[in-house]
């Protein structure tokens, strides 16, 4: 029985990391370490289908929502044949998620990254990331996004006369430098990353090795940029950094400039902290979840947040109609 425990990053634009407890086709997944969902697929549909089956796309199952405080919400039920299977793997996931959820952090397995490239050919910003080659043949939006929250909250003076809000100028700048050619590359565990097949162009680039240092840490490069759009990259990942600290691979310094930026957003930090791999000032982390409590504490109302791209469909019985 091979279970697999992983966390795969939400990109493009960035916004989070979801953590993966796997068994065949079923799995519960998280991306705050307390509210799970776990789903369950019928991936016997794919048999017969050969190399097609790569590229088809089957529903997933709500198998049930559980948490530590509340346990387990069953999903709704289809006896049949097949589902007595789907059931099977969907009650060992839980089983082993009952034991294994406090081991989040989950280590990163997403290594092959898909990179708009700059017109140096280098990377400028990342796009997407999977764990293995074969979901490479994957053709995403080869456009960068500050996305839709950003969009409605993310704010910044870097930029004087702006006609436009510092999320849609942002998404327009880091698109104008770019060639409009994107790039996977294999990441290793040193940084490095072998150049893959491109998209939109640039064959001669598949099997160059860039060092460490051509991948911008926090995924957008400044190097081709004037000081007031570094600046409003800066500020944008300022905003961003109660989900950047969920990331690993974060030098000390910059873990500690982004969690005095993160306790600005209280809310979020008592969010994710727990998925946290590292803290650098935990007191000033701890004063940040005691003012979201008290917010939480306070009657208002709660704006939905932006939608994490889980690509998730919950069945219904018309939908077996």
């Amino acid at each position: 029985m091979q279970i697999e425990c992983y966390a795969q990053r939400l990109l493009n634009p960035f916004r989070g990391v979801v953590h993966t407890l796997r068994y065949r086709s079923a799995e519960a997944v998280t991306t705050d370490g307390v509210e799970w969902d776990i789903y369950v697929a019928n991936d016997a549909l794919l048999d017969g289908l050969g190399r097609a089956g790569k590229r088809a796309q089957i529903s997933d199952i709500r198998y049930g929502h559980w948490s530590a405080e509340t346990g387990l919400k069953r999903g709704p039920l289809f006896p049949s044949d097949d589902f007595r299977r789907l059931e099977d793997m969907g009650a060992v996931v839980y089983e082993h998620l009952l034991t294994r959820h406090r081991e989040v952090p989950f280590p990163f397995l997403d290594q092959f990254e898909l990179w708009l490239l700059d017109r140096d050919e280098r990377p400028l910003a990342l796009l997407h990331s999977v764990r293995n080659d074969s979901e490479t043949d994957t053709r995403p939006p080869l456009d960068w996004r500050a996305g839709i929250a950003a969009q409605e909250r993310f704010q910044s003076c870097a930029v004087a006369g702006l006609a436009e809000s510092p999320a849609a100028h942002l998404t327009r700048h880091v698109n104008d430098l770019a060639s409009g050619v994107a790039q996977w590359f294999r990441r290793s565990d040193d940084g490095a990353g072998l150049g893959l097949h491109t998209l939109k162009g640039g064959d001669h680039l598949r099997g160059r090795v860039l060092d460490a240092d051509a991948f911008p840490p926090l995924f957008i490069a400044t190097a081709g940029m004037d000081a007031a759009h570094a600046r409003l990259v800066r500020d944008y990942h300022a905003w961003q950094a109660p989900w950047m600290l969920l990331l690993p691979h974060l030098d000390a310094a910059t873990r500690r400039e982004l969690e005095g930026c993160a306790c600005r957003q209280a809310e979020q930090v008592e969010k994710h902290c727990r998925l946290y791999p590292t803290v650098i000032d935990r007191a000033a982390l701890q004063a940040a979840r005691v003012e979201a409590a008290l917010v939480r504490s306070q009657p208002r109302p709660r704006r939905q947040d932006e939608v994490l791209p889980m690509f998730y469909i919950e069945l219904g019985v018309s939908e077996g109609e």
